[in-house]
């Protein structure tokens, strides 16, 4: 994978923190020339077109790695919900690491077919 504009912003914060520290401790002189390979190198960096996308095919095709989710003295679960057409819920059930996929958004209860654990439920006041 190509990270040229994500090394360029790291080495140009890197320069002009660098550059700040000599101009003060140092030389004013060196450490302005530092500072300005800073600015530079962040102009190039926001400049230069990021790679690092995904495609929509891998966008919708997602789904969160299954696995259990540590006890923290109740259940613990993942609901993840799309925010693009078609919209549908990954429930990730924590103590048995069951992955479900549900039509639309987030559900009001839920119960892991699995191991029968109700998870959560929305009382409306």
């Amino acid at each position: 994978m190509n990270n040229r504009r994500e090394n360029f912003l790291i080495s140009s914060i890197v320069l002009i923190i660098l550059g700040a520290m000599i101009s003060l401790a140092v030389n004013i002189g060196m450490g302005a020339v530092v500072g300005l390979s800073g600015i530079i190198c962040f102009v190039i960096g926001m400049s230069t077109p990021s790679e690092m996308g995904l495609s929509p095919e891998a966008v919708a095709a997602w789904t969160p790695s299954i696995e259990r989710l540590p006890d923290a003295g109740r259940f613990m679960y993942r609901v993840d919900v799309t925010m693009d057409e078609p919209i549908y819920s990954t429930i990730l059930c924590g103590p048995c690491g069951n992955l479900e996929r549900v039509e639309g958004p987030k559900p009001d209860e839920y119960t892991c077919p699995e191991c029968n654990r109700q998870l959560w439920v929305n009382e409306e006041e």
